[in-house]
């Protein structure tokens, strides 16, 4: 009978059907070395969901199945999302009313998650512009235990590489939409590599092939369930997997609304529903075939009663049949089974007390020195954008500086040096207030992802995010600040140049400061700039030039204490004029007036010099407190979450 299948298939004479899945498995996969270069060798791992009630989208979910162990993919109509984010204790996932999750013999919660089961979500979240191996090396060192040494970190970055197949590219920049990179599929065996790391008994993948073409799917989850040998329990998502897909799976929960309509294995369910009225057609899919069958169509009202009906009488057909079993797992009955059809699976009885022994993570020094790393790799290795800004500085300095260049000895009028001061310090922030919360967002869900993971806390990030930054800022402010002072004739001598520079320095940091502030308080990319610059403008409007400080009411006079661009503007005032003699012209006479008078006339004399840089630098810390707090305190959820 084999070899007659064989020969249906265009195999050639005396194919047997081994041999036919064999040359198959060849022809789909081109991962011909089947060993495990990394394999989990602890105790086995059990995943219990019993009487589970959740409600999430203002709905009622009942839910009911056993243990998961091995391969078991989730097909889910409705809520798979919810459900997963449930089962590893995500607050947003949805909220239990009922029913219990049990992780090795033990009730669930956020700490025992963390410590068994790994989650890698749906969408990639990993920084563009490092390399594979940079990246699992980075996870390396802030996941693994302190014991690990450097040694046997680099040891398991390199057998997690080998055993996810990505040697060909692990130099290859991890890419994204913009930045040209690794490929869709080896992308997403990165972020698989990044949870695999720490080497989980348990490992949850949402949708893990969603996005990639058939050949890559297929080798992905060839990937996945060399993983899940051992006593590795690996739990897939997944909507209508091709059929050679499907036949790598050990068990299947099939779903519909959160309702269960199948649970058993893979090889068992065609019996199931052939056995219920719902054979399955020659030639097709079973996974397509009841996917289809169990899907609610809402079409139009009434085909949506019509398949609402028929998928709750499924389900109720299969909770009557499974209600006297333990483990609520459907089996087919050996005479029900084809010659040709494997052995029924089995559960392998489960020692319920093996949870992880408790082990030292990376401090925060550690964690701290990992992430500014990282950043300044990040942001490094970005060279278009660098050479943007770079570039927006300099022609904006030039074009400012030619602007005011050609007086030679001859001095500015007041008029013309004080609105030259005031542009210097008011349009380079604002340029930077936008670059800042954009790249903010670009990562808000890699931070949001990495610190519901406990990959690090806030504080490493929060100073290393702002440490990050100052490289990049030093560069950009020396861009900015040398060709103008000069160009435009200011005060020459190299104490009021180094004073002009440092004011500018601090100014430009207190923006970004208040942008990263912003950016992590508001939940949209769009939320925050308009804060932003609305703060900006005030800023910008009670700044001293537009309208004297004297002539503001209550209000206005309250913001111009805060607006660092008014602190910036008085301090370069004071620079450029105090104890000097301005030449001004007065009809046909020119008289000398001292700085410190134009100063005091323009209500720019309220604190010495000294005093406006501790002033600047006060605000900067204020804005640094409130950028800690809303880190701290507000989940950095990704704006599609909210």
């Amino acid at each position: 009978m084999s070899g007659k299948v064989a020969e249906e298939r265009g195999l050639p004479k005396g194919t047997t059907a081994q041999d036919a899945s064999g040359l198959q498995d060849r022809l789909f996969s081109s991962e011909t070395d089947n060993s495990l270069y990394f394999t989990y060798s602890g105790q086995p791992n059990t995943l219990e969901v019993r009487d589970l009630n959740y409600q999430f989208c203002s709905e009622n979910v009942d839910f009911l199945l056993s243990e998961w162990e091995s391969v078991v993919p989730v097909n889910v109509g409705c809520g798979r999302a919810s459900l997963l984010d449930v089962i590893t204790s995500r607050g947003h996932g949805g909220k239990i009313k009922s029913g219990q999750i049990w992780i090795n013999g033990q009730p669930s919660s956020p700490q025992l998650v963390r410590k068994c089961v790994a989650h890698v979500r749906q969408h990639d979240q990993l920084l563009p512009n490092l390399t594979v191996r940079e990246t699992l090396a980075f996870i390396a060192q802030m996941r693994l235990p302190r014991t690990f040494s450097q040694a046997q970190r680099d040891k398991r970055v390199e057998d997690v590489i080998a055993e996810l197949r990505l040697r060909q590219c692990a130099d290859t920049r991890v890419g994204n939409t913009y930045v040209r990179g690794v490929s869709g599929g080896e992308r997403r065996r990165v972020s698989i590599g990044v949870q695999l790391l720490w080497n989980p008994g348990i490992l949850i993948l949402d949708e893990p092939t969603s996005g990639l073409d058939s050949f890559t799917a297929h080798n992905l989850v060839k990937t996945l369930s060399r993983l899940a040998k051992g006593n590795r329990l690996v739990l897939i998502s997944l909507h209508q997997p091709r059929s050679d897909i499907f036949r790598l799976f050990d068990l299947v929960l099939l779903m519909t609304s959160g309702i269960p309509i199948y649970l058993g294995a893979a090889q068992h369910m065609v019996q199931y529903f052939t056995a219920i009225g719902y054979p399955c057609p020659r030639y097709s899919n079973p996974a397509d075939f009841y996917v289809d069958l169990t899907s609610i169509d809402r079409r139009s009202r009434e085909q949506e009663v019509a398949t609402r009906e028929k998928a709750q009488s499924l389900a109720a057909l299969f909770l009557e049949k499974v209600r006297d079993l333990d483990d609520f797992l459907w089996k087919a009955e050996a005479k029900d089974l084809d010659e040709d059809t494997c052995v029924e699976s089995s559960l392998t009885p489960l020692d319920t007390n093996c949870l992880p022994s408790p082990v030292k993570m990376p401090g925060a020094v550690q964690q701290f020195t990992t992430l500014i790393r990282r950043q300044i790799s990040n942001d490094f290795r970005d060279l278009p954008t660098l050479l943007i800004h770079g570039a927006e500085a300099c022609l904006m300095s030039l074009t400012i500086g030619f602007l005011y260049f050609g007086h030679g000895s001859i001095q500015l009028s007041f008029m013309d040096t004080a609105a030259l001061l005031f542009m210097i310090g008011a349009l380079i922030p604002f340029n930077v207030i936008l670059d800042v919360i954009s790249k903010c967002y670009s990562e808000r869900a890699m931070l949001y992802y990495e610190l519901e993971d406990g990959l690090y806390t806030t504080s490493p990030y929060f100073f290393a995010k702002i440490l990050g930054e100052l490289p990049e800022h030093c560069a950009y402010i020396i861009i900015y600040g040398m060709p103008t002072y000069w160009l435009a004739n200011l005060r020459p001598g190299l104490q009021p140049f180094l004073l002009h520079f440092l004011l500018m320095w601090l100014v430009v940091f207190c923006c970004r400061i208040m942008a990263l502030a912003t950016a992590a308080l508001l939940p949209t990319f769009h939320m925050a700039s308009f804060l932003s610059n609305a703060l900006y403008n005030s800023f910008y409007l009670t700044g001293g030039f537009m309208i004297n400080l004297s002539s503001l009411w209550t209000v206005p006079a309250w913001i111009s204490k805060v607006s660092f661009l008014r602190w910036c503007f008085e301090g370069l005032m004071k620079i450029q004029f105090s104890g000097r003699n301005y030449k001004m012209l007065l009809g046909n006479f020119t008289t000398a007036v001292s700085g410190d008078k134009i100063l005091s006339a323009m209500e720019l004399t309220s604190y010495p010099l000294y005093a406006i840089y501790l002033i600047v630098i006060g605000l900067s810390g204020g804005f640094m407190v409130l950028y800690y707090v809303s880190l701290r305190f507000i989940k950095q959820k990704p704006s599609q979450d909210w």
